[in-house]
């Protein structure tokens, strides 16, 4: 089938990508010509595990192209994918201004049936606001609006999109569902889940899904807190609880609090509709208010583990929000750096990744080449990305650079029990001091 995927950024390029790679023709189009010529000179502009190798293959078996022409790809296609930004405005709410440029431009160059398919995040009611464009030119029997939630994780996009744990589709017509699974062919070969559901049920799934998750982090770092004023070890509460397959163990790692493009923004978005439908979601208000807490929180604990970090410098170890991508939005790192440099510390920094990206958003950080070098002349060390080249680290070595030996691991990485042999004091996420249990005796 003939596609065209309007936005070139982290969803648009992997869903294109993810397309042509299921043998269909994709153009994938962008206003940014610069991003274009890039990408046709095979420079990927994100950073993803694999995807520049797939995009290689697509481009030389001739299913992908990028183009900035985005008359003709409208023209040429059967389905059309938008998948521009969403960002967040000031009070929450998705900014929709792109994706109702992309369905006026569908609208004015549309010459044929088309099936229009929203792959941003949007909320309630966007599906039908796109069909009310078409119909204002005229069209109205000529398109169909299709909900086509993304769930690609940062780091594993090219496996999410390939063996995906389900593929949602929101439709109003049978014609639109049918056009649907013969895009995913391969995915209904091999039985993947397909929800087929309502067009608004489908646009709340992808909010509902990103604010649960949310709200299992923001849990897990509250449990954190409560295990460190109450001496429990919150790795050992966390495997209790994940154990029963009610809850299951994933996202209750603690740490500096969530991140990314997309949590952030999507909880935001859902108690932004929430109360344009006048209710009050608490549960995910709450889950905002913990979140932004804890990453307060996190510039208290090291300051509190340096005694203080005026006039000291502070050695950073991970950027990104996430190990394996160089993606800076709503990072941890950003309120702890700022908070730091506002009690005086200085920063000296490395990232695997997001270097470049951070160059952009930070003053006065000493960017360095790996971790050794960022701890060289530092007091202290903190990791706040668990990237794996962080989980091997030299302690001798890291010891030897610092002017004292101190680590705040703000994710968990290291044993206390190790860390304390080598001589660190050592501070960690939800530990509660990490008490050893007194010995037992036994009584017969």
């Amino acid at each position: 089938m003939n596609i065209a995927v309007i936005g070139t950024g982290y969803v648009g390029l992997v869903t294109g990508t993810g397309l042509a790679d299921f043998g269909n023709d994709v153009v994938c189009v962008d206003i940014d010509e610069s991003k274009i010529n890039a990408l046709n000179a095979g420079k990927i502009p994100i950073y993803e595990p694999g995807l520049d190798a797939l995009v290689a293959n697509n481009v030389k078996e001739g299913r992908l192209r990028f183009s900035t022409n985005l008359e003709e790809a409208i023209r040429v296609a059967r389905a059309i994918f938008i998948a521009v930004g969403t960002p967040p405005m000031p009070d929450g709410s998705p900014d929709l201004r792109y994706v109702q440029d992309v369905a006026h431009a569908i609208a004015k160059h549309m010459d044929g049936p088309k099936l229009i398919i929203t792959k941003s995040t949007v909320p309630i009611g966007t599906g039908r606001m796109i069909e009310r464009i078409v119909a204002e030119h005229g069209k109205e029997h000529l398109a169909s609006v299709v909900s086509n939630p993304e769930f690609l994780r940062e780091g594993s996009a090219i496996e999410d999109f390939m063996k995906p744990d389900r593929v949602v589709i929101g439709a109003s017509d049978e014609e639109a569902i049918e056009l649907m699974k013969e895009i995913y062919a391969p995915l209904h070969a091999i039985e993947c889940p397909f929800v087929i559901t309502s067009v608004e049920s489908s646009e709340l799934i992808k909010y509902a899904a990103n604010g649960f998750l949310a709200t299992k982090i923001s849990f897990i770092n509250e449990i954190a807190v409560l295990c460190e004023i109450l001496g429990a070890d919150v790795q050992h509460v966390a495997r209790g609880i994940g154990l029963d397959n009610r809850i299951g163990p994933k996202f209750l790692q603690a740490g500096p609090g969530y991140g990314g493009s997309c949590f952030p923004k999507d909880t935001h978005g859902l108690a932004d509709t929430a109360r344009r439908a006048g209710y009050d979601f608490q549960i995910i208000e709450s889950v905002i208010r913990v979140n932004d807490e804890i990453k307060a929180r996190m510039v208290d604990k090291v300051d509190a583990a340096m005694k203080g970090v005026s006039g000291k410098t502070v050695a950073i170890l991970g950027l990104a929000f996430k190990p394996e991508t160089d993606d800076m939005r709503e990072s941890p790192s950003l309120p702890l750096i700022e908070g730091l440099q506002q009690r005086g510390a200085k920063i000296r920094a490395f990232d695997p990744a997001a270097i470049e990206n951070a160059k952009t958003m930070f003053a006065g950080v000493e960017f360095c080449h790996d971790a050794y070098e960022t701890c060289q002349g530092a007091d202290s060390v903190v990791i706040v990305t668990e990237w794996n080249e962080f989980r091997a680290l030299n302690m001798e070595k890291i010891k030897k650079a610092l002017l004292a030996p101190v680590m705040v691991d703000l994710r968990n990485v290291y044993d206390h029990k190790r860390m304390k042999a080598a001589g660190f004091e050592y501070t960690s996420i939800g530990r509660g001091d990490v008490r050893e249990p007194k010995p037992r005796e036994e009584t017969r």
